[in-house]
């Protein structure tokens, strides 16, 4: 049931401005997981389903539920909704950084923050015109379409709208699925299907044998796109709407943290509301007496 919940969350992560659903995977402590059962999905089929299934239908079920819903909130309270998912985003980063450390750490690592950081930095400011966009895609470029998505989409902290958009295929991306273009949809779902495969294989091998340095990167990927949450609309002022965004931030930096160890906050609450219950008890027993 935990799985189904978190993979949830996952999904409002795969469509929230800057906030990556492989992030959240991360942050909830299930990114090595599916990535191992991905990655040696044929090996012990059985137990890799077990564990995928509920996560995916837990994935589906948060985009389809807040697909709409995100959709509306940018379009009537852009300002408000970008405020809310830069809180979002800014709790998972000590949670992030907690997670590289888990298996050692040393400062050389910040180097690979540092270029990773660098390396994202670079994508999103000059993801545009890198290649030619490509309109009128070929049989390759419609697999390389879904080996994009499938790279971005695994890789924590990759924006898929910055990769698609260095490599010409942004534009296409967004037409072929709203005009539903079979012609390039086919080959790009075989494409993603692949990808996702050989990319959680390799991911796999990474993660077992250089853990630290693999999330090091990753981390500095990360905070590189956070920029991206907010834009032109965001800029604030000495008025009640700032006031307001800067709240609602707040919040959803709070709302962030607390999901990410969610099944230890919320034992942490029952032992607080049982040591309260055992402090009013004893009270109660002592005016009785």
């Amino acid at each position: 049931m935990y799985n189904f919940l978190k993979g949830i969350i996952v999904g409002i992560g795969g469509i929230a401005p800057g906030l990556s659903g492989s992030v959240l995977l991360v942050i909830l402590g299930l990114y090595q997981k599916t990535i191992k059962a991905i990655g040696t999905l044929f090996k012990n089929f059985k137990e890799n389903v077990k564990f995928l299934f509920p996560l995916v239908c837990g994935f589906g079920v948060g985009v389809i539920l807040f697909s709409k819903v995100v959709d509306f909130l940018l379009g009537n309270f852009e300002m408000y909704t970008r405020y809310a998912f830069l809180g979002l985003v800014l709790g998972t980063i000590p949670l992030f950084y907690k997670e590289v450390k888990k298996e050692g750490f040393s400062k050389k690592y910040y180097i690979l923050m540092l270029i990773g950081a660098i390396v994202g930095f670079a994508l999103f400011s000059f993801n545009k015109g890198l290649f030619p966009t490509i309109t009128d895609p070929n049989l390759l470029q419609s697999v390389l379409l879904g080996v994009a998505v499938a790279g971005s989409s695994i890789v924590p902290g990759v924006d898929s709208a910055v990769i698609l958009s260095s490599l010409g295929l942004y534009e296409l991306y967004v037409s072929s699925i709203a005009n539903l273009n079979f012609t390039v949809l086919i080959p790009a779902a075989f494409g993603l299907v692949i990808g996702v495969l050989v990319i959680s294989f390799l991911m796999n091998i990474l993660l077992k044998k250089f853990y630290t340095g693999t999330f090091s990167i990753i981390f500095g990927l990360f905070i590189s796109i956070i920029p991206n949450v907010l834009n032109e609309s965001c800029a604030l002022g000495l008025n009640a709407n700032s006031v307001i965004s800067i709240i609602i931030m707040i919040i959803g930096f709070g709302v962030s943290f607390f999901l990410g160890d969610i099944k230890g906050n919320v034992e942490k609450i029952k032992r607080i509301f049982k040591k309260v219950k055992r402090i009013e008890d004893s009270s109660n027993e002592s005016s009785k007496n």
